[in-house]
């Protein structure tokens, strides 16, 4: 007999998911079954919960058809392999792994060359396939079933998205100079693993920028070198002035029209920005500006599994600064998503199902 699986399913979006009990199928081809330990709960559930972005002005982007209810969401997991597929190779069972959700198609030029966090036919763990606010995850193959090491499995989990859209993103700004500056925008979940990863990525303690000054001392215990208020009109001006004409780099972890707007002008003549926050909104960028400036605006979206490992790989040596969890069992889900929408939970909520 199979073993049973409790799992909260998204019926409608917008609306509380329902907890279930269903039978775990056997895993085939090249499938491995991955008994949940550790799922972190991101600020991209919450979107995919609501079924939109919002773009602003009246303006949504519909995430519903990528996110066909019913749906197990959440795509930070990692757990123990607990059963094969008869062409599973590479893991074996009673292995601890990070799974890597950002699946594609396979046959495509974005997934032949490890982007497949790109692919236009995805496959997605928590979106097109089931994922992780459940005891069990099917992983469509065992290449993306990353062995965590000694890593505990609660830190290891929000790697998945959290750290590891963090990574990529400061990756697009190597190499630079241990003299320049370094601006992130957000002290949120993804934001706090961006200034975890500062140092040792580029080797800058950065600044950062958030208007919840309760959210500071979590940034300086992260590696911030300084925290400033985006909100406060004269931070721009003293920013301007204490970087001798603006920061080198900047990376959007929020991206609201706001601090894409202060973001962008706190850059100096040939800086560059990274956007990966997708809270909403819109602010008018005026093409004339960016030749002048000579700045240079790129999007980031999550990373590879190729960066996945190499995460690991450093998050196992011990250099990187703890991230500051908050563990739960599964049946919070729904209350952490409500939190998360109010924007009350600090830190990262991981549930250990």
């Amino acid at each position: 007999m199979r073993p049973m699986c409790r799992c909260f399913k998204l019926v409608r979006h917008g609306e509380p998911m329902v907890d279930t009990q269903e039978p775990v199928r056997a895993p085939v081809g090249a499938e491995v079954l991955v008994r949940i330990r550790a799922a972190g709960v991101c600020h991209s559930d919450v979107m995919l919960y609501d079924g939109f972005v919002d773009t602003g002005a009246g303006r949504k982007i519909d995430l519903s058809r990528g996110v066909a209810a019913p749906r197990v969401l959440g795509h930070e997991i990692a757990g123990e392999v607990t059963e094969l597929g008869p062409d599973a190779k590479g893991v074996k069972v009673g292995d601890k792994v990070v799974v890597y959700p950002w699946i594609g198609c396979g046959t495509c030029s974005y997934c032949t060359t490890d982007r497949e966090n790109l692919c236009s036919a995805p496959r997605n763990l928590g979106l097109q396939l089931d994922g992780g606010f459940s005891q069990y995850v099917i992983v469509p193959d065992a290449k993306y079933a990353v062995p965590a090491g000694t890593l505990p499995l609660e830190q290891a989990a929000p790697y998945a998205c959290s750290g590891l859209t963090a990574y990529a993103a400061l990756k697009k700004l190597a190499p630079m100079d241990p003299s320049e500056t370094v601006l992130i925008l957000g002290a949120g979940g993804v934001g706090l693993s961006g200034v975890r990863f500062c140092k040792h990525v580029l080797g800058i303690s950065p600044i950062v920028a958030d208007i919840d000054q309760a959210k500071w001392p979590l940034a300086t215990d992260a590696g911030a070198a300084q925290t400033v208020d985006p909100s406060n009109p004269d931070t721009g001006k003293a920013l301007m002035k204490a970087t001798g004409g603006g920061v080198h780099a900047v990376v959007d972890f929020v991206g609201t029209g706001e601090s894409f707007a202060f973001g962008f002008n706190a850059l100096r003549k040939g800086g560059k920005m990274v956007s990966v926050g997708l809270i909403g909104g819109s602010t008018p960028v005026v093409p004339a500006v960016v030749v002048f400036k000579a700045v240079t605006i790129q999007g980031s979206m999550v990373g590879t599994c190729g960066e996945l490992r190499e995460l690991l790989e450093i998050a196992q040596t011990g250099v990187l600064p703890p991230l500051p969890v908050r563990t739960m069992g599964l049946e919070s889900v729904n209350d952490v998503i409500q939190k998360l929408h109010e924007g009350r939970f600090p830190g990262r909520a991981v549930l250990t199902p």
